[in-house]
């Protein structure tokens, strides 16, 4: 069993242990998921990606990350506009990773 992992999903890439929580970009999926897409694992650096490595997770929760405020303005133009976004999440809790 391997000790630390660095997996990429949604374009980002995140640095896990097993028992770990991590929020990652919306995922459409209940229960477990499993990622192949593994660069490191431990002291093994993959080619991109490690052979036969895998993180499995469970899905923990589907929810919205807090608002974040976008604010521009261009100055002397009297111009300003304010827009709120909240970007959907999921929370995995990692379970196992494999190599």
């Amino acid at each position: 069993m391997s000790n630390v992992a660095i997996f990429q999903t949604g374009g980002k890439q995140y640095r896990v242990k097993t028992g770990d929580f991590v929020k990652v970009e919306k995922l459409n999926a209940d229960g477990t998921v499993e990622f192949d897409q593994v660069l490191m694992l431990d002291d093994k650096v993959g080619t991109p990606f490690v052979d036969g490595a895998k993180v499995i997770a469970q899905v923990v929760e589907q929810k919205r990350a807090p608002k974040i405020l976008v604010f521009k303005k261009k100055r002397r133009q009297n111009y300003r506009r304010t827009r709120g976004h909240r970007q959907y999440i999921t929370v995995l809790k990692i379970t196992e990773i494999k190599g």
